[in-house]
């Protein structure tokens, strides 16, 4: 797809220009010189109208999820297909750990079992959603959805999440219920025993493929990587799999406790007690991925390493005094929509500003390519008129104060103080 878009406003406008309250072009718009209020867009060929931009790097690539969101032009997702290469391993072990625990169910009657049979049913059913979803999110954008289909990503792992809620957990703790009323005959704990052992090989499986892809978070520790993985991933395939193989890890442990204390104390009632531990795991489980799902749809930001690549990208060339502002936005785990405003000098013309916005944007998209969406206002910085209490204001001077020696560069390099 190429990577030129029409330009227009952008969000967090604030009467007119992001961040800064007052006039001026939203962004996007070259208007009639920096810092000028009220100017309109600008076409480069004269006269006026809207202006295009994109005029940087040809194709942007859109094929991977890009790692992690730990480094530039990261999407907060396992590398290239690696999302995909995760679904469809938890799809295939899941459809084999059904098929298995649904007969060891026919032979044993073990509400456990049972429970954990409708589980893996709906793990199942889940890994297909994710994969309609990642499907679905390609489509070319439309007039109507004019900044493409990625985020429908994040409304398929919504759906994952009241799924595991509904077919998992308020089924498995409404057969543990039952089977505590009017307890029943547990036979051949044995066969029980022996498909639970394979479950776990087959979901230990899936669980490893998950925990490869998410690696590159940090953490000191196993679980603290793999939960600030969960929290920081722009893609919401892995995370998925990740708690829902943990859930089922968890499960069998459950069911396991739960035929061998009906077995040993011959009361039929842990039986029913273990389907109603798997429930309330599923119901928690189901709640975390729908708190991250629902972060995920409302938009979030890139992470910071990413927004420090892109100011430091955007101030370094000449043209670039500062960035005054910037906003980011994850339309999907494959697209960023950057929306600043940049100062630039007062004695630079129309067309050095113009000149020098389109080199601004080849810089972003070569360190971030996920950035296809950039939207740059030219604007002349005034310390006094700056809305620390902007959040947009705040994520620029974080960035320029935590990479302090890099704008230390920058300013010998324009012979200015810093």
């Amino acid at each position: 797809m190429s990577a030129q878009r029409r330009s227009g406003p952008g969000p967090g406008q604030r009467g007119g220009g992001p961040g800064q309250r007052g006039g001026g072009p939203g962004p996007g718009q070259r208007g009639g010189g920096p810092g000028q209020r009220g100017g309109g867009p600008v076409e480069r060929g004269g006269g006026p109208g809207p202006v295009e931009r994109g005029g940087g790097p040809g194709p942007v690539e859109r094929g991977g999820d890009g790692p992690g969101g730990d480094g530039p032009g990261k999407s907060g997702g396992p590398g290239p297909g690696g999302g995909k290469r995760t679904v469809l391993a938890a799809f295939a072990a899941n459809l084999g750990i059904a098929a298995t625990k649904f007969a060891a169910f026919m032979i044993t009657g073990s509400a456990s079992m049972l429970a954990e049979s409708v589980h893996s049913v709906a793990d199942s059913s889940n890994q297909a959603l994710l994969l309609i979803g990642r499907s679905r999110s390609r489509r070319e954008e439309t007039e109507e959805h004019q900044f493409g289909f990625g985020s429908e990503r994040y409304f398929y792992g919504f759906l994952v999440a009241v799924v595991l809620f509904t077919v998992g957990a308020a089924f498995s703790v409404y057969e543990g219920v039952q089977r505590m009323s009017h307890p029943e005959r547990l036979d051949s704990p044995v066969v029980a025993l022996v498909v639970l052992a394979i479950a776990g090989v087959l979901e230990g499986f899936s669980f490893r493929t998950a925990v490869v892809e998410s690696r590159q978070a940090g953490g000191a520790r196993a679980w603290q990587r793999l939960a600030r993985f969960i929290r920081r991933a722009k893609a919401p395939e892995v995370p998925a799999v990740l708690l829902e193989d943990s859930a089922a890890l968890t499960g069998l442990v459950l069911a396991l406790c739960g035929v061998l204390l009906t077995w040993f104390t011959g009361n039929d009632r842990w039986d029913g007690a273990g389907s109603v531990g798997i429930g309330v795991l599923l119901g928690f489980v189901a709640v975390v991925l729908a708190i991250e799902m629902k972060s995920l749809l409302i938009g979030e930001a890139a992470s910071a390493e990413v927004e420090h690549a892109i100011v430091a990208a955007l101030e370094d060339g000449l043209e670039v005094e500062r960035v005054i502002h910037l906003r980011t936005l994850h339309l999907g785990p494959e697209t960023l929509l950057v929306a600043a405003k940049i100062a630039v000098s007062r004695d630079q013309s129309a067309a050095a500003v113009i000149a020098g916005i389109d080199s601004a944007e080849r810089r972003v998209r070569e360190v971030v390519p996920i950035a296809e969406l950039i939207y740059l206002e030219p604007d002349l910085y005034q310390e006094s008129r700056a809305d620390l209490t902007d959040p947009a204001i705040r994520a620029a001077r974080r960035s320029l104060a935590r990479f302090a020696g890099g704008s230390v560069v920058r300013a010998a390099r324009r012979g200015r103080p810093n």
